[in-house]
């Protein structure tokens, strides 16, 4: 078929000027009109989720690379709190390196409490598709199928007390975590 063969092209192949001017036209006014305030995108508001603050634990009753569990910022969220000996991504205490995670899997929601590998500072594998999750940078996905990482508990420290402020990330199976 020839370029100019418009016998053997469909319809919807073929452009008019008329379309084409009209197009054009049409997206440069969109353009335009884009930056005029009021008009176009409107910039969305952040929702922030309003956790309360709970007291997790005590910094003199961690030992090092040994998880314990809390429950936040309900009951039925189970989490871990860990010390693990080297600067991590939202640690707090002196080191930097108690950090806490919700360890279901982000990918299809194995528990992964019982997953932690004190060598390499990771959770996982994941018993359904072998996902690793790095905990001192964030809880990031480090190998497997899941594609997200773990939700990082926020936490702070005062004196001894360790207490939880909030949560980064969406706990897996769940439109919200309050």
């Amino acid at each position: 078929m020839e370029v100019n063969d418009k016998e053997n092209c469909l319809p919807e192949c073929l452009t008019t000027r008329r379309q084409f001017l009209f197009m054009g036209g049409a997206a440069t006014a969109t353009v335009l009109l884009s930056g005029v305030p009021g008009f176009g995108v409107r910039k969305a508001e952040a929702v922030v989720a309003g956790y309360q603050r709970m007291k997790v634990g005590k910094l003199s009753a961690l030992k090092q690379d040994m998880p314990v569990s809390f429950s936040y910022p309900s009951k039925d969220i189970k989490n871990i709190l860990v010390k693990l000996g080297t600067p991590a991504g939202g640690g707090v205490g002196s080191g930097k390196d108690v950090v806490a995670f919700n360890p279901v899997c982000t990918h299809m929601g194995a528990n992964l409490e019982k997953n932690y590998n004190a060598e390499h500072k990771i959770l996982g594998q994941c018993s359904f598709h072998l996902s690793t999750f790095d905990l001192t940078r964030h809880g990031i996905i480090v190998s497997g199928h899941a594609t997200e990482s773990l939700p990082q508990i926020v936490l702070e420290v005062e004196g001894d007390d360790i207490y939880a402020t909030g949560v980064m990330g969406l706990v897996f199976g769940r439109n919200s975590n309050l």
